[in-house]
C-alpha cells in the first residue's frame, strides 16, 4: 500500500490518499478470475441440469396429455379474470390477517416476558394459548371455530364464514409470531435495560425505545417467513366454502376436468411470494453483515 498526498478545498492539504499497491491489485485480479469462473461453472451446470430435465419430461411418451391437462395456456388464459378476482380476496384476507396477528402477538410475547407478579395469570394464560395453538394444527382450528362457533348461536344473525376462517387463522398465526417477538426480546442483552433504568428511563420506556427496538431489527427475517407462509394458509379456509383462489379454481376444474386453474392459482402465489421471499433473502443478509461488522470493530 502507498500514500500520495493531495490537497483539499482551496488548496489545503487534505491528508495522505490510500493508494492499493500491486500486491492488492494481484489479489483483486485474482479474486475476480475466481468470480468469473465460479459463474461460468454455475452457468454451465444449471443448463446442463435443467436442460436434462427439460429433455427428458418433454420427450416423454405422456407429455402432451400432461400439457393438455396441466398446462393448457389457451384455458388458463381464459380462466385468469375469475381466479384474479378470487385471489383479491386472499390478498385482502392476508392484510387483515397480518395486522391482526401483528397486534395480538406483540401482546402475548410482552405478556410472558413480562415480570410484573400482577401479571402472573396472564402470564399463565399467555403460555397456554401458546402451547395450545402452536400444537394444533391450522386445519384443525379452521374446522373448529368455523363449524363449532356457529353450533353456539350466540347471535341471532350467522356470522360469514370469511369471518371465521380468518378468525382461526389470526389466532393460530399469533401464537407461532408471538414466540418469534418473544426470543427476539429475550436475546437483547439485560445490560441494555440496566443502562437505560440508570439514565432514568421507566420500564415502559425502556421497553417502548430500547429493547422493542433491538429485539424486532433482529427477528425481522422470522417475521417475513412468516408473513409469507400466510398468504399461503390464507387458503385454508376454502375448507368452509369461502370462494377465494383455491376453491374457484376447484370449481373450475370439477366443471372442465382440466388442472390448468390449479396451475394457474399456483402462478399467482409465486408471483406475490417469490418477491417477498427475495426480499427476506436480502434483510437476512444485512442483518448478517451488520452482526459482522459490529463484531469486528
Amino acid at each position: 500500500m502507498t500514500q500520495t498526498p493531495s490537497t483539499g478545498p482551496a488548496g489545503s492539504p487534505a491528508g495522505p490518499v490510500w493508494v492499493p499497491s500491486e500486491a492488492e491489485l494481484g489479489r483483486r485480479r485474482i479474486r475476480k478470475a475466481q468470480d468469473r469462473r465460479r459463474a461460468l461453472v454455475a452457468a454451465v451446470s444449471s443448463f446442463v441440469v435443467i436442460g436434462g430435465l427439460v429433455l427428458v419430461v418433454g420427450t416423454s411418451q405422456g407429455w402432451p396429455v400432461v400439457q393438455e391437462t396441466f398446462f393448457n395456456v389457451q384455458y388458463g388464459w381464459e380462466i385468469l379474470p375469475l381466479l384474479l378476482e378470487a385471489f383479491r380476496l386472499n390478498l385482502v384476507l392476508w392484510v387483515i390477517a397480518a395486522v391482526a396477528i401483528g397486534v395480538l402477538s406483540m401482546l402475548l410475547a410482552l405478556t410472558r416476558t413480562s415480570t410484573s407478579a400482577a401479571l402472573a395469570p396472564l402470564r399463565f394464560l399467555a403460555t397456554v394459548y401458546v402451547d395450545v395453538f402452536r400444537g394444533t394444527p391450522l386445519l384443525l382450528v379452521i374446522y373448529l371455530i368455523g363449524f363449532g362457533i356457529p353450533a353456539l348461536q350466540l347471535t341471532d344473525r350467522p356470522i360469514p364464514v370469511v369471518v371465521l376462517g380468518t378468525t382461526a387463522v389470526i389466532i393460530t398465526y399469533a401464537a407461532y409470531v408471538a414466540e418469534v417477538i418473544r426470543s427476539g426480546i429475550l436475546s437483547v442483552h439485560p445490560s441494555q435495560r440496566a443502562a437505560a433504568r440508570s439514565l432514568g428511563l421507566s420500564q415502559v420506556q425502556t421497553l417502548r425505545y430500547v429493547v422493542l427496538p433491538q429485539a424486532l431489527r433482529r427477528v425481522v427475517p422470522p417475521l417475513l417467513n412468516d408473513l409469507v407462509a400466510l398468504l399461503k394458509d390464507v387458503g385454508l379456509i376454502s375448507v368452509l366454502g369461502v370462494v377465494e383462489v383455491i376453491r374457484q379454481a376447484q370449481i373450475l376444474t370439477s366443471k372442465s376436468f382440466n388442472f390448468t386453474p390449479y396451475v394457474v392459482a399456483s402462478i399467482l402465489f409465486l408471483v406475490v411470494t417469490i418477491p417477498l421471499t427475495r426480499l427476506t433473502d436480502r434483510v437476512l443478509e444485512r442483518t448478517i453483515a451488520r452482526q459482522n461488522a459490529q463484531g469486528s470493530a
